[in-house]
């Protein structure tokens, strides 16, 4: 009789402990709608961050000059160059990320901080990346037009006038760099424009004798690894 009635005790407390749980799961809280909108507006705009905060904007101007240079209008293709300046922007960005790891998303999921602690703390090491290489005159510009009083040190500047002055700066030399990457193709243009109209040689287009040149040239030199290589001492 003992037995009966402590089953029958058992079976009817388990379901009363079950309830909370199975209520939650069935109605989540009211952040979780949030939560979702917050993850899908991220994901929307990462392209975007990825090309502001990262150096992806270099690598891809660099890029497109020398394609530009070397007379090649498809050859390497926009994908092949997409798929390298990301790798190189991993392979730059790693010790950031790390930093971002370990200050913030580490103590978020232990359940140290807030998600909005979070964000802060993981947008410090971005930022101090940023600023490392945001030209003094861009930054100036930003703080300026967006009347932020002057600050103290170049870590008191907010992220809406550290990201542009970044990406102003990245162009500036992405710029620069492919210049100086045009101006050996320019030359065998311009040798080759001149030989070629020396000889008579009118109905037969420059380009298409310069092309081939130019190819084999930064093939001999070992082009690809001379380049990684000038790019990733930039940083």
């Amino acid at each position: 009789m003992v037995g009966l009635w402590a089953a029958t005790r058992i079976a009817t407390a388990a379901p009363v402990s079950i309830l909370p749980e199975l209520n939650a799961r069935l109605h989540p809280s009211d952040s979780t709608p949030w939560t979702i909108l917050f993850v899908l507006t991220l994901i929307t705009l990462l392209p975007a961050i990825l090309m502001a905060m990262t150096p992806m904007v270099r690598l891809l101007v660099v890029f497109h000059f020398l394609r530009q240079a070397l007379g090649t209008q498809t050859a390497p293709s926009n994908p092949t160059l997409m798929g390298l300046a990301l790798m190189m922007t991993w392979f730059l960005m790693t010790p950031v990320f790390n930093l971002v790891d370990q200050q913030s998303i580490e103590p978020y999921r232990a359940g140290q901080i807030t998600g909005m602690e979070a964000v802060d703390r993981g947008a410090q090491p971005v930022k101090h990346f940023m600023l490392r290489y945001a030209r003094e005159k861009d930054l100036a510009l930003f703080t300026a037009a967006g009347q932020i009083p002057r600050p103290n040190t170049a870590d008191d500047l907010p992220m809406r006038v550290v990201v542009p002055a970044y990406i102003l700066s990245e162009l500036k030399a992405g710029f620069a760099i492919g210049a100086v990457l045009f101006l050996p193709f320019l030359l065998i243009d311009m040798v080759t424009a001149s030989i070629t109209t020396s000889i008579g040689m009118f109905q037969l287009p420059p380009v298409v004798v310069s092309t081939p040149l130019k190819i084999l040239l930064f093939v001999m030199v070992d082009g690809w690894n001379l380049l990684a290589n000038s790019l990733l001492k930039s940083f």
